[in-house]
């Protein structure tokens, strides 16, 4: 039987959490919004996928790789509220209490650590095969679908859930394959992040360059140059550059610096006393029930 590894893109689902739900405070007035939301996608997936290893990915504070890169990078995010801040140490304390390890670089994004975890783990567990399953609040992980990798994110809210595996990236790409998916940035940009692309250049003539081309190298060969109609051609040339920069900018890093030992992520489940303890602290009194849910007697999730 396969093994099978979560990788959690931790900020991405606080984020998702806090704006999906209302304001939610324990009998003190600590605002826990985030923190509920993140352990009901939690516990949704562990009972869904029942993982061998789990491990969980933040963002580290201070500038970052791409930040340095290119200046306007995420300049366009409003700065979240502090209460959303503040929630990210309790997620961290509660994923202590699961038993699942955080990794964390300064300079990088989770994106890349999530990158790295998704390359390196199969090689490091090869017998029996080792699957891997992305949970993030958004799609920028996308990119790294293949036949070990899927990616479990959220159509909107935190219930209406999605599995992408290649077939399903295609269908929401225009039959664009995951690999492609940072040359479709490269052209298309991306405004969440402040990634410009070609300018002039959306959706829909970015997935048609690509399906013709497959790849922006191809793309930018005089030859098929020529085959592009007038005006798409001009902004490719004057564009160019910009388009290589947005490229570099979507391309998550898989040869981060990590100490990462697929050893140190094996999961045999929660630890029921940590768990009920933490969820009656910050009085999740729902969430208890899916303590019993998620684990057998003896403290570890059958599979």
């Amino acid at each position: 039987m396969k093994k099978r590894l979560i990788i959690i893109d931790a900020n991405s689902l606080i984020h998702r959490a806090f704006h999906a739900l209302p304001e939610l405070t324990t009998a003190k007035g600590q605002m826990v919004n985030a923190l509920y939301g993140f352990l009901l996608v939690f516990f949704k997936v562990i009972k869904e996928f029942k993982p061998d290893y789990i491990a969980a990915c933040f963002d580290a504070p201070g500038p970052t790789k791409r930040g340095r890169q290119f200046a306007a990078y995420k300049a366009k995010r409003a700065k979240a509220p502090n209460e959303l801040y503040d929630q990210i140490p309790l997620v961290k304390e509660a994923l202590a209490a699961f038993g699942v390890p955080a990794f964390e670089q300064q300079g990088l994004e989770a994106d890349d650590l999530i990158a790295t975890i998704a390359r390196i783990a199969p090689q490091k567990q090869a017998h029996p095969p080792l699957e891997t399953i992305i949970v993030s609040g958004d799609m920028d992980t996308l990119q790294l679908v293949d036949d070990k990798t899927k990616v479990f994110t959220m159509r909107k809210g935190l219930q209406d859930t999605v599995l992408y595996d290649t077939a399903a990236v295609q269908k929401r790409f225009g039959g664009l394959l995951p690999e492609q998916l940072r040359d479709y940035k490269g052209l298309r940009g991306d405004p969440s992040d402040n990634i410009p692309g070609v300018t002039g250049i959306g959706d829909k003539t970015a997935i048609d360059l690509l399906s013709r081309f497959q790849s922006m190298e191809n793309l930018y060969e005089s030859e098929a140059l020529k085959e592009i109609k007038p005006r798409t051609q001009a902004l490719l040339v004057q564009y160019k550059d910009q388009a290589l920069l947005s490229r570099d900018l979507a391309t998550l890093d898989r040869n981060a610096p990590i100490d990462f030992s697929i050893s140190n992520v094996s999961w045999s489940g929660l630890n029921t006393a940590k768990a009920r303890e933490l969820l009656e602290r910050y009085e999740f009194r729902t969430l208890l029930g899916r303590v019993g849910e998620n684990n057998s007697g003896n403290d570890a999730m059958s599979r």
